[in-house]
């Protein structure tokens, strides 16, 4: 089990996600306000499948009404499929990292989000 609490840094901000909810094969932590649930989840079956996500939400205005404010979700994840067998933990950690750095490098993530492939 992670450590409870979590902490994710969004902006440059350090934020403390408490442990709220654990399952089977699941655990999910969440600031106080509500604003940040970070997600852990593993399936087994013909392959394992281990997702990790943050879900996000806030009130903004509503671009189409003047004054009126609205609830606003998104969400960032990354899901990790492998065999049973094939590979160890260490190739599929080395593979998983390789992703999350190449997102890192060169503004790839800002290219990304902006639809370029």
């Amino acid at each position: 089990m992670l450590l409870d609490p979590q902490s994710v840094s969004v902006s440059g901000s350090a934020k403390s996600l408490p442990r709220v909810s654990v399952g089977a094969n699941t655990a999910s932590y969440r600031t106080s306000d509500g604003a940040i649930t970070y997600t852990i989840a593993h399936s087994y079956g013909k392959r394992t499948r281990r997702t990790v996500r943050l879900d996000f939400r806030k009130v903004a205005a509503d671009p189409l009404l003047d004054g009126v404010s609205r609830p606003y979700t998104m969400s960032a994840y990354v899901v990790i499929d492998h065999p049973d067998v094939g590979f160890t933990n260490a190739e599929i950690e080395s593979n998983t990292k390789a992703l999350v750095d190449e997102l890192a490098e060169a503004g790839n993530l800002t290219k990304v989000i902006g639809g370029e492939s």
